[in-house]
């Protein structure tokens, strides 16, 4: 088995290729219908929302914490776009006094460059490259900006969720500065229940790629006391635990084998999350932008590894080897395509957390109108070869999904890994 468990492109029955065919040339010339996901129900029977975490979403996609969720104008676009739900841009946390132990990831270096990337297998992607890193002004904005988001939110139920960078010590013998933890959760709280409400606040917190190339991160033994502690530490300051936390796992410069104990570590950890986001960008420490040395990067690299990697760990899961409760994941991670958001769902994923796709060249969309989001969601959905319709037909067709009052449905092809062997990959 390779990689890959579903074809490259999907081999569906002609009346439905022929049907999706012509909405995708439909489409790219007059934009996608407002409510998507009603006409996909209706006209191909297909139900594609999801969840994330305990949340109900109209689709899988969302827009990653990144250089797309850093002001409100971004916000607003995504929620008139379609999208699914939105990560904020990660703040980094801070002490009542403006002290933050993480000051180094407050950088302001908004230049983003997009370029191709060819993977170690030979496949031609694209990786974002920027020296920015968290939010870069001060803690009362982002606060602002979180309130703001919040009521949009609130408006459109599209969900938004704010993500932070904690404090972690460098080392076993240091400790944690609980003040940074006890102010940043304490404020988030009142903003969350001061706008949504007495439900309990979705956080993600953020390993960040950069965090692994760092020399913070050069001890196996330090990264795993992070994930052994941080969650609980998050708990110990929310009043009444009233929160549902993710947790944003980076990649390591380590080898898969000791991702997936940082997989058995954070779910057995003190406090342990509620759901996971697998996993960030790869770091490669040799590459300079900027005049800096060492950044993150994407690709087809980044998904062979996530994919490897949960892989490995359904498996693992299967055999008894780990056990306990599956937590929710949000997939992370070179999502350029529906046929990629499969390839996630089929190993447990609810959901895609996408940066990079958004903005690729404009080539690479067939629709020469809108937004960057909407041509992307084009190709995503709609697309007949590789889009997420078209794979949900295919995996009906060749009796991997059924249907269920006459729908066939996305959240069933989260469900796959628990009862049967991931399918064979194919080879065309």
């Amino acid at each position: 088995m390779g990689v890959y468990l579903l074809p490259s492109k999907f081999n569906t029955n002609r009346e439905f290729f022929n049907a999706i065919s012509n909405d995708y040339e439909r489409f790219s010339i007059e934009g996608v219908p407002e409510n998507i996901e009603s006409y996909i129900l209706e006209k191909y029977k297909i139900d594609i929302s999801s969840k994330y975490g305990e949340l109900n979403i109209k689709n899988p996609f969302g827009i990653a914490s990144g250089q797309l969720s850093t002001n409100i104008k971004q916000i607003e676009n995504g929620i008139r776009d379609g999208i699914g739900f939105i990560v904020l841009k990660t703040v980094i946390s801070e002490d009542g006094l403006g002290n933050s132990s993480m000051e180094d990831w407050k950088v302001d270096a908004p230049k983003m460059v997009i370029e191709e990337i060819k993977s170690q297998r030979g496949e031609i992607g694209y990786t974002t490259t920027w020296k920015g890193r968290g939010w870069h002004k001060n803690f009362a904005e982002y606060l602002e900006f979180m309130e703001k988001s919040l009521l949009l939110s609130k408006g459109s139920c599209v969900p938004v969720i704010p993500s932070c960078k904690f404090n972690l010590p460098e080392s076993r013998e240091q400790n944690f500065r609980d003040e940074e933890y006890r102010y940043t959760l304490g404020e988030f709280l009142k903003i969350w229940k001061g706008t949504i409400g007495s439900s309990n606040m979705y956080i993600e917190k953020d390993f960040s790629p950069t965090l692994a190339g760092s020399s913070m991160s050069k001890v196996k033994d330090t990264i795993l006391r992070w994930l052994n502690d941080v969650p609980g530490k998050i708990r110990e300051f929310s009043p009444d635990n009233k929160i549902f936390l993710g947790v944003k796992l980076m990649n390591t410069i380590f080898d898969d084998e000791f991702q997936i104990e940082m997989f058995k570590t954070i779910l057995n950890s003190k406090g342990s999350p509620d759901y996971l986001v697998c996993s960030n960008r790869l770091f490669d420490s040799e590459k300079v932008f900027e005049g800096k040395k060492g950044v993150a990067y994407g690709g087809y690299d980044l998904s062979d590894r996530n994919l490897s990697v949960l892989s490995a760990l359904r498996r693992l899961e299967r055999s008894g080897e780990i056990k306990g409760k599956e937590v929710p994941i949000s997939a992370t991670g070179n999502i350029c395509s529906g046929k990629m958001m499969l390839e996630y769902a089929l190993r447990g994923c609810q959901n895609g957390q996408i940066h990079t796709y958004f903005q690729i060249p404009y080539e690479n969309y067939k629709m020469r109108k809108g937004s960057r989001v909407a041509k992307a969601f084009l190709e995503l959905m709609i697309n007949p070869e590789t889009g997420l319709v078209a794979g949900l037909q295919y995996l009906y067709e060749k009796g991997i999904l059924k249907k269920q009052d006459g729908i066939i449905k996305f959240e069933e092809v989260v469900d796959i890994h628990r009862h049967q062997i991931l399918i064979d990959g194919d080879e065309d």
